[in-house]
């Protein structure tokens, strides 16, 4: 069996080791490493009692190193080398601080606020690149959980734990129909008029999707539900082209406005999202999810447009 290594002997210990030998005293050496020479001397006496061998023999009051204090030293390199390398490994792994970073959004994000947090990243850290996946609210943060991404631009849906949130935004959700519907002229919607006519609507998992059925809960009916689809894009082509009416967030207003009316709805069916930036909190120290939180406060600092 190996003997097991005494617990004097320490990876800081080792570069006290190193600093002293490139030193010379333990002044010096109490400077490269910003300590005391007392921590200094401390370390170094510590150290030779764990391997059990003269490191170094006094002259006067200066520690001169022994061939042993070389051998130790030459290898003491090569295993705060190795411990170093498999350190960044295991950070690229955990993909913190690596040079790529995993970022999971909403199909609709994708229309103002990604692209321009991307932009404004990549300004910010060059050598960074950026991964985009989208899905569900309730997908992506399965995958973060889960260590398949690195951070989600999403709604804010519940506390979680394990979770950091940072709310960057509020959202309000709209009745949409195709420009010149029936209700083209209505200032506000009460979806109770509606209970005749033909819904589409996204699956499960997606936040707007919630908030779908939420409001017809208010409304007290079932709505009938012609198709499902999985991404935002395809729902607006949908109500685009005539096939129902459904409910969508504010911030895709833009996307086919000379097709697709966002009308607001009547005061007690009013649903806010908060779209947030979310990562886990054993990785709130990351520097590229530190940069990600900076330029998704500061792409937000102003009102969108």
């Amino acid at each position: 069996m190996q003997d097991r290594i005494s617990e004097e002997i320490t990876f800081r210990k080792l570069e006290v080791l190193l600093a002293y030998l490139k030193a010379g005293n333990l002044a010096r050496a109490a400077e490269l490493l910003d300590v005391s020479t007392v921590s200094v001397h401390r370390a170094l006496h510590s150290l030779q009692e764990g391997v059990r061998c003269q490191l170094f023999r006094h002259e006067g009051r200066n520690l001169i190193p022994t061939d042993a204090a070389e051998v130790l030293a030459e290898f003491g390199r090569d295993v705060l080398k190795l411990m170093d390398d498999g350190i960044q490994a295991t950070r690229a792994a955990g993909g913190y601080s690596a040079d790529l970073i995993r970022i999971g959004s909403l199909y609709s994000l994708t229309v103002a606020t990604v692209p321009r947090v991307i932009i404004d990243l990549k300004v910010r850290k060059p050598d960074l690149q950026a991964e985009l996946i989208l899905g569900s609210n309730a997908n992506l943060v399965f995958k973060l959980k889960k260590g398949e991404i690195d951070a989600v631009l999403a709604a804010i849906t519940s506390e979680e734990p394990d979770i950091e949130s940072i709310p960057l935004f509020e959202d309000d959700i709209f009745f949409a129909a195709p420009v010149g519907s029936p209700y083209a002229d209505v200032d506000a919607i009460d979806l109770r008029d509606c209970a005749q006519d033909r819904f589409v609507s996204l699956g499960d998992g997606f936040v707007t999707f919630n908030g779908f059925v939420e409001a017809f809960r208010v409304a007290q009916f079932e709505p009938n539900v012609v198709m499902k689809v999985n991404d935002i894009f395809s729902l607006m082509n949908l109500v685009s082209g005539g096939v129902g009416y459904t409910l969508l967030p504010g911030r895709v207003r833009d996307v086919f406005k000379d097709k697709v009316q966002l009308i607001p709805l009547k005061p007690c069916y009013l649903m806010r999202q908060t779209i947030g930036l979310s990562f886990m909190r054993t990785r709130e120290r990351d520097p590229n999810l530190l940069a990600l939180a900076s330029v998704c406060r500061m792409a937000h600092r102003t009102p969108r447009t």
